[in-house]
């Protein structure tokens, strides 16, 4: 939580924050976009055979911002030294990453569910356009009010391989295990389809398929955010906020397409 000091304006700093959090979806799913766009083609062939118009505008967007951003990361405070690059990760300790990710998961849907309630009416009206009314009446929630969901017990070894990136579950506002959905403190709309998107990523892949691609997209990106499955949530997330958009989909017609592509 941020501290407001006396003489700003509580109100207009939680507004700030909401309005960077919403830019940051939108940075997000086109830092996702781009990114598949660099894995098919090279530099050479984008220069050469992309539309003029379209890649000049994109390379100016992406300068702007990065002047924008860059100027304001140069006033952030400075913090600790980052920690040394970790070692290259074996394929042994690649399925021992696969089996923690894995167990945790199923352990932590068994504990949760025990406490979980159905979805409300209220919010199934308004996300049944985008998912199937069976998943919705098959996931189960859980509102912490106070509590949070704790560190995974595995972090420390994860973290004696040399990992101190891994992803901050207590500061998230959801997890999902597999069909049960944990909100540190309370629900809200936007978190709640973040976290479905998620529960349709394990529908659609399975629990063991969806732990390995985790793994083994984390172990390569280093940062939570940009595994594919995450980016993706992101992605749809930041899809379903725009106010200006009409547009209805199916979050598992957009896994599936992605899982076919082999964009996870």
């Amino acid at each position: 939580m941020y501290r407001c000091e006396n003489q700003e304006d509580p109100v207009n700093i939680f507004q700030m924050n909401e309005q960077l959090r919403q830019a940051q979806l939108e940075l997000l799913s086109a830092h996702c976009a781009t990114h598949q766009l660099r894995l098919r083609y090279s530099n050479e062939k984008v220069a050469r055979y992309a539309e003029r118009d379209v890649l000049r505008k994109s390379a100016q967007a992406a300068t702007a911002l990065s002047e924008y951003y860059s100027a304001i990361q140069n006033q952030i405070p400075a913090e600790p030294t980052p920690p040394a690059t970790p070692p290259l990760v074996t394929e042994e300790q690649v399925r021992q990453g696969v089996q923690w990710v894995s167990s945790y998961l199923q352990e932590q849907r068994r504990h949760y569910a025990q406490l979980a309630q159905p979805i409300p009416a209220r919010l199934k009206a308004t996300l049944w356009p985008y998912f199937a009314p069976e998943l919705l009446d098959q996931i189960r929630m859980v509102e912490l009010k106070g509590a949070r969901v704790p560190t995974p017990a595995f972090y420390a070894e994860a973290r004696a391989m040399g990992f101190d990136s891994l992803p901050q579950v207590t500061h998230m506002d959801s997890v999902t295990f597999v069909d049960v959905v944990v909100f540190n403190e309370t629900c809200s709309e936007r978190a709640l389809f973040h976290a479905l998107v998620h529960a349709v990523q394990f529908h659609v892949l399975g629990l063991e398929r969806y732990a390995e691609l985790f793994v083994r997209s984390f172990v390569n990106t280093k940062f939570h955010f940009s595994v594919p499955l995450e980016a993706h949530a992101f992605s749809l997330e930041s899809k379903f906020l725009r106010p200006a958009s009409a547009e209805r989909f199916s979050v598992e017609e957009q896994v599936r397409l992605w899982v076919d592509q082999r964009r996870y």
